[in-house]
């Protein structure tokens, strides 16, 4: 076996680290591409016996966009296993309580349940905003592109490129803007 074949193959079955950014990602489109990376589907060598997958960091948890009204309309289930012990709570209830919850549990469903699903999620490292320890960063290798582009916010335009903007409609001088 030649040394580029040799590397090749090294690197299908190491675990690389990814990173993925989740401001302004729908959780539940951000959980299939997740998913990918960490059971392995990415791979040639995947197999669904095989553990071969990597591990993911999401940053920027706390700021997911949740489609339409889902955030008063989604409920989490949780029951405590004894006589009386179920408990329903909304999405924003638990985002407030937890930011990285609703981020994992969307990862989370987005498995199938096998005895295998808890071990890959212990490659999933979830931090609320982009303070990520030195340790995690330096083995990062990969950027997981996000579906949808984040829209710049107008504050953070500096005023320069608002005036040179090219204007859509000249107003009249005595046109008055209610």
């Amino acid at each position: 076996m030649s040394i580029a074949k040799r590397v090749q193959q090294w690197a299908t079955f190491a675990r690389t680290w990814h990173i993925y950014d989740c401001t302004w990602q729908n959780p539940f489109e951000s959980a299939q591409l997740v998913k990918t990376h960490l059971m392995g589907l990415h791979k040639p060598i995947y197999h669904p016996m095989n553990d071969c997958g990597d591990h993911v960091v999401l940053i920027n948890t706390k700021e997911i966009a949740l489609p339409g009204d889902e955030w008063v309309k989604r409920v989490y289930f949780h029951h405590t296993g004894y006589p009386g012990g179920a408990s329903w709570t909304l999405a924003w209830q638990l985002h407030e309580k937890d930011p990285t919850m609703v981020m994992k549990k969307a990862v989370y469903n987005s498995m199938r349940g096998n005895l295998q699903r808890r071990h890959t999620m212990q490659r999933l490292h979830l931090f609320a905003d982009d303070q990520v320890p030195e340790e995690i960063l330096t083995n990062v290798t990969n950027q997981i592109r996000t579906p949808r582009t984040v829209p710049q916010r107008l504050d953070h335009i500096d005023k320069e490129t608002l005036e040179n903007f090219p204007a859509i409609v000249d107003y009249p001088k005595d046109y008055v803007l209610r």
